[in-house]
């Protein structure tokens, strides 16, 4: 790590030390990025800060040689190769890229009909909303109490005239597992686009997202330890055919002229580091995400009745939503604050202070939904005081 780098860092840890902060269980917002990630990040801005389309020195030539590099380590994740991989600001760009990018084919084909689900990240929801408007006919289909949508349900909502199916992989505030395989699975050759929002999954659900009928996965950096503000959209080929996506932007011609702009490099190497360990360290990761949730759930299971978003099922082993009946979440997490960093809901939607689509999409009662909180974690967090935890939990319920 650079000097001025390795100030900064632990002029940071040190504030972190000083003022006693807890534990932060909340990666399903955001994971700390990788410390071997951001040594090649500041590397790439400080010391390597070429422009990739500067074609006539080595700064350039360096720049853009990372940038393939990094194209090329997103795309092994996901089973792709690396010209299908346009990198993006981030999942929420990626989703608006695959779905509004697709209307004008859409339009062109007859074809106006979308098919999604009720519990889908507001990256998907709202854009669906604008083609709505657009006259554009949207079907979402409703999950199961537990949070999961139906794979029969699904498939039987596409028509002739479906042009897209869009489904998210892991739901963000449950981690409930959606069967994104079953419906890739059910999906005719000739049949709509399948756009998968990969946000909760890249490089920890590897198998699933390696099916090569999934036509389009939405990808984020600052999910799987890389910074901030980069992402990327999988767009495979079908029969050799390109998805026929048009831009939402233009000028310059980056990314296949369908995401213009000056590439970040210095981000984009971050996540194709971030994307190679993830898939080198997978089962590793995985293992020790496993154990932080048995050591959870060991401990709650004091608090009996304790409702579980996601049910017992399909869940991604990192996310873990609750609700102690009797205890509003907001008294949670008071009660919490010296001891975890958690969250009552999607980092996207908590400032708008109304009820959690999601959970209310599953019909859980009033209550419920008020007390719904989401601990989420990383590979590397710390073992938590789950035993505390559990207590103060029991003293709010009593």
């Amino acid at each position: 790590m650079l000097p001025a780098a390795r100030s900064v860092w632990q002029q940071a840890k040190f504030v972190f030390e000083e003022t006693n902060i807890p534990l932060y269980f909340d990666s399903a917002a955001t994971t700390r990025p990788d410390p071997r990630v951001m040594t090649l990040v500041m590397r790439l801005m400080t010391e390597e800060y070429g422009n990739a389309g500067s074609r006539t020195h080595v700064f350039g030539a360096q720049a853009l040689k990372a940038v393939n590099r990094a194209r090329d380590q997103v795309a092994k994740v996901v089973g792709a190769t690396p010209d299908e991989i346009v990198f993006t600001s981030g999942a929420t760009e990626s989703d608006n890229l695959a779905i509004l990018g697709l209307a004008d084919h859409g339009a062109a084909t007859g074809r106006r009909h979308v098919v999604s689900s009720a519990i889908e990240h507001k990256a998907v929801l709202e854009p669906l909303e604008h083609l709505r408007k657009q006259g554009f006919e949207i079907t979402l289909v409703k999950p199961d109490s537990s949070g999961h949508v139906s794979a029969s349900d699904v498939l039987g909502a596409v028509r002739p005239d479906t042009f897209l199916v869009s489904l998210m992989h892991g739901n963000n505030e449950t981690g409930a597992l959606q069967p994104i395989t079953q419906v890739a699975d059910g999906l005719t050759d000739e049949g709509p686009y399948f756009h998968v929002d990969a946000a909760q999954t890249f490089g920890r659900e590897i198998e699933a997202l390696r099916h090569p009928r999934t036509d389009l996965i939405s990808i984020s950096g600052h999910k799987v330890y890389a910074p901030k503000g980069v992402g990327a959209l999988v767009i495979r080929r079908r029969g050799g055919r390109r998805v026929p996506l048009a831009p939402l932007m233009f000028g310059g011609g980056q990314e296949r002229g369908l995401r213009p702009g000056t590439q970040p490099v210095a981000l984009i190497a971050g996540l194709g580091l971030a994307s190679e360990l993830a898939l080198r360290e997978a089962d590793t990761r995985r293992a020790s995400c496993i154990s932080i949730r048995a050591q959870a759930m060991n401990a709650l299971a004091s608090l009996n009745p304790v409702v579980l978003g996601g049910g017992e099922g399909e869940v991604l082993p990192h996310i873990l939503s609750l609700a102690v009946p009797g205890v509003d979440s907001e008294a949670i997490m008071v009660a919490a604050k010296d001891l975890l960093a958690l969250s009552n809901g999607s980092a996207c939607t908590s400032s708008s202070y109304e009820p959690s689509h999601v959970l209310t999409a599953m019909g859980l009662g009033e209550d419920q939904v008020a007390g719904t909180v989401r601990l989420s974690w990383s590979h590397d967090t710390a073992i938590a005081p789950w035993t505390e935890l559990a207590r103060r939990l029991r003293d709010l319920r009593e």
